[in-house]
C-alpha cells in the first residue's frame, strides 16, 4: 500500500476537504487529513484511535476501539500518516 492508495480510498469513501484546517497536501494537489485530525474524526464518531510502530515489520498499525475499549478495526501502513488515512477510509466505509 502507499499513501496515494490510502488517499484514493479516503476519497472513495466520500470524504472531502471542506475545511482545509489540519490538512496536508499530497504531490498531486489533493488534501488529506493530518494524523491529529484523523484522531479527532475517530473521537467524534465515538472511537479511540491508537497508532503504534511495529518495528519488527517496519510498519505502523492503526487500531480503533469503541467506547467499551473493544477493538473494532485495524489497518497497517508504511508510515503513521498512511495508516491513519487508511484507517479513516475504513471507518467511513463501515460506519
Amino acid at each position: 500500500m502507499s499513501l496515494a492508495f490510502a488517499i484514493d480510498q479516503l476519497y472513495a469513501s466520500g470524504w472531502e476537504a471542506i475545511e482545509p484546517k489540519d490538512c496536508q497536501w499530497f504531490d498531486d494537489g489533493r488534501a488529506f487529513p493530518s494524523v491529529h485530525r484523523v484522531s479527532e474524526e475517530f473521537h467524534i464518531a465515538g472511537y479511540t484511535l491508537v497508532i503504534k510502530s511495529v518495528q519488527l515489520f517496519d510498519c505502523y498499525r492503526a487500531e480503533w476501539h469503541d467506547e467499551n475499549g473493544v477493538a473494532t478495526g485495524a489497518v497497517v501502513g508504511s508510515s503513521e500518516c498512511e495508516a491513519a488515512v487508511y484507517a479513516l477510509a475504513q471507518l467511513r466505509r463501515n460506519v
